[in-house]
Order: structure tokens, then C-alpha cells, then sequence
């Protein structure tokens, strides 16, 4: 008896072990090719669930089912203008054919490895033929004349006011449709291709803010130039209000004190034609007291300054 026991136990252990060996899973987001000594074997699985295969001389390859994205190394490419930029790309893909996929890359990693070659020589190539003002600029881009400024307007050269042939997204569609006729002998569904980052690489870069700097200086000198004159004309007119309203002023103050004179004259005149003895004795008053404390005076004694005096005694 308890050797049959045994001997049930057993079969049930290889049972589950061939079980074990023989079953797999397969996820929603994978499919599947069952693979007998490195040759794929029947279709592939593309339902999720439970499957069966023979143990130890069959193994399962799974593959995603997913989009899967694709980053590209930085680049140094020249435009058609010969400057050199930075380009950056990235893509999104997924595996359309396992099979196709399995004999050409065999996994992810030689995929990716295919598409950098691929993507990578394709941005290269259509990047070098045509002008940077194509690559950084969409379609519908315009320059807003009427919101800049003077010094912005004056600064903008004839180029910068063209609108593009094409636009970044077309240069992306021209990737795109390169690279996609080199997938299907990969297995491979190429979704779409994009341009993350552009720009100038450093000796480049270093130029391009010199110049920026240089035509900002220039701009400021130009301002403080035009400061400088405006100032200068504000100034002068100043002088000039300055120099007419003081000549004003002292025509005025000639003409007041004119009239004064002319107004004490007549009124000297009126005093001395009424009483001229008694005038003449008040003016000479007036210059005796003139003379002060302490005062020599040399006069001829016979000189009429002294009469009042002579007659006082």
C-alpha cells in the first residue's frame, strides 16, 4: 500500500513539474512566439492567457504590445547655412510584426540599436539640406511689426520677416515618412517622429550672444546718443527763454525806471518853479548834511555853498 502511495506521489510530482514546465502566461500588454531550438514555431500569441508548450525544448519570447518610446543621442548637424546646431530627437514605435521582429533584431535592445542608425542618419540628412530659419520656425510664423519697437524694427534683418516653405512640423513628417519605409523589414510601426530640443552648439552659441550683446550696446548707445541731443535741445531752449525773459525784465526795468525819472523830474521841476529860493535852500541843506562828522571841504570862502552860512551868523 505504501507503495503505491509512493509511486502516486511521484507521477503526481512529474505531472506538475511537466505542467509547470509546459504552461505560461501571456499578458495583456505582451504577444508571444514560441521558439523550438531558436526557430519560431506556429503563430503568434496574441491572446492574453493561459498556454501551453512542450518543456525544456521550447521557450517563449515574449514582445511588448505597447507604444514604446525611442530617445535619440544629441547631435551636431550643420544647416544648409552652415551652422553648426545641437539637434535632439525622439520617437514613438511599437512591434507590428513578432516574427519579422524576432528574425531581423531579435529583442528590444537591437531594435533600438536599428533606429538609432536609422532616425538618426534621417534627421542628419534632411537637417544638413535646409536652412536653419525652416528647422526653428512652424508653419503659420509671422512677425508682429506693429508690436515692436523702434530699435526692435530697426534691428530685424529681410530674412526675419519671411515666412517658412515648410515649418518644423513638416521637416518632422519628412523624418517620419524616410524612416517608416525602413521599418516594415524590422517588424516594426514607426508612430511618429519629433524634434525635442534645437540649438546652437557652444563656439556657436558664444557668437550668437556676442552679437547679441554687441547690437544691444549699440541699440543703448543710440539711445543715450539721442538722450544726449534731446537734451542739448532742451537746454538751448531753456538758454534762450532764459536770455528772453531776462532781456525782457531789464527793457521793463529801463522803461520803470525811465518813467520814475521822468515822473521825479517833473515833480522837481514843479517844486522848484513854485518856491526856487526855498528849493535852492533845501538842496543846500541837503548837501551840508551830505558831508558828514569830521568832514574838510576846501572851497573858496566867496563860493556860493557858503552862503547860507555866511547869512546864519
Amino acid at each position: 500500500m505504501s507503495r503505491n502511495l509512493t509511486l502516486s506521489a511521484v507521477v503526481l510530482a512529474a505531472l506538475l513539474f511537466l505542467g509547470a514546465n509546459s504552461a505560461f502566461v501571456i499578458d495583456q500588454a505582451e504577444q508571444g512566439i514560441v521558439v523550438q531550438f531558436g526557430e519560431p514555431i506556429g503563430d503568434v500569441i496574441t491572446e492574453p492567457g493561459l498556454h501551453w508548450r512542450l518543456p525544456f525544448i521550447q521557450e517563449v519570447r515574449r514582445f511588448d504590445r505597447r507604444l514604446l518610446a525611442w530617445d535619440g543621442d544629441v547631435s551636431q548637424i550643420p544647416t544648409l547655412g552652415r551652422e553648426f546646431i545641437v539637434v535632439d530627437t525622439t520617437a514613438r514605435w511599437r512591434i507590428a510584426d513578432p516574427l519579422q521582429f524576432l528574425r531581423s533584431v531579435r529583442d528590444e535592445p537591437g531594435a533600438r540599436a536599428r533606429l538609432d542608425d536609422i532616425i538618426d542618419s534621417v534627421s542628419r540628412d534632411i537637417v544638413s539640406g535646409t536652412d536653419l530659419e525652416e528647422i526653428v520656425r512652424s508653419a503659420d510664423w509671422k512677425v508682429d511689426v506693429a508690436g515692436l519697437a523702434e530699435e526692435e524694427v530697426t534691428a530685424l534683418a529681410d530674412t526675419d520677416l519671411e515666412r517658412p516653405k515648410k515649418g518644423r512640423a513638416m521637416l518632422e513628417q519628412d523624418m517620419f515618412k524616410a524612416a517608416s519605409r525602413l521599418m516594415p523589414e524590422l517588424g516594426v510601426e514607426l508612430i511618429d517622429v519629433r524634434i525635442k530640443r534645437i540649438n546652437y552648439i557652444q563656439s556657436v552659441r558664444v557668437q550668437v550672444e556676442t552679437r547679441m550683446i554687441s547690437e544691444r550696446q549699440s541699440i543703448a548707445a543710440r539711445f543715450r546718443s539721442e538722450g544726449q541731443g534731446r537734451s542739448q535741445e532742451i537746454l538751448g531752449g531753456m538758454e534762450r527763454d532764459l536770455r528772453r525773459i531776462r532781456s525782457e525784465a531789464d527793457r521793463r526795468a529801463q522803461e520803470i525806471r525811465g518813467a520814475a525819472d521822468a515822473e521825479a523830474t517833473q515833480i522837481y521841476g514843479r517844486a522848484f518853479g513854485e518856491d526856487p529860493p526855498f528849493y535852492a535852500f533845501f538842496k543846500t541843506l541837503e548837501s551840508y548834511d551830505a558831508l558828514g562828522d569830521n568832514t574838510t571841504v576846501l572851497i573858496d570862502a566867496d563860493s556860493d555853498f557858503f552862503r547860507y552860512l555866511k547869512t546864519a551868523r
